[in-house]
């Protein structure tokens, strides 16, 4: 790539880890650019250390998720590269509890048969 010009949202790339805050990942590209992997774009878990996902120096593959041209500055996603869970999770709607003839008039019916087990025996 040759400036930011070049960088398009969707699109996955390749940079190296310039620093690490507690909000986020600073990842630099050989063009001048940067970008930002906030902590909530780090995982689809909870992050409690960013430090346990990235190291400095290390190169990474994000996704551009948004661009900031005039600051030259791009939000990335590791996120973004896997399956979204959240939007292919199944959805359960409950319908409530079949219809069945059985429930507590059972056990009020072998009620006094149990208690006359017990007493009996």
């Amino acid at each position: 790539m040759s400036s930011i010009d070049d960088y398009k949202v969707g699109m996955t790339v390749y940079g190296k880890i310039s620093g690490i805050k507690p909000y986020g990942a600073f990842v630099k590209f050989e063009d001048d650019v940067s970008g930002l992997i906030h902590i909530s774009e780090i995982s689809n878990g909870f992050v409690r250390n960013i430090d346990h996902f990235v190291q400095l120096d290390e190169y990474v593959m994000v996704k551009v998720i948004d661009i900031d041209r005039q600051h030259k500055q791009l939000r990335l996603s590791f996120k973004a590269l896997s399956q979204n869970t959240r939007r292919y999770s199944k959805r359960v709607k409950f319908l409530g509890m079949p219809p069945t003839e059985k429930g507590f008039g059972t056990i009020k019916d072998k009620m006094p048969e149990w208690v006359k087990g017990v007493y009996n025996d």
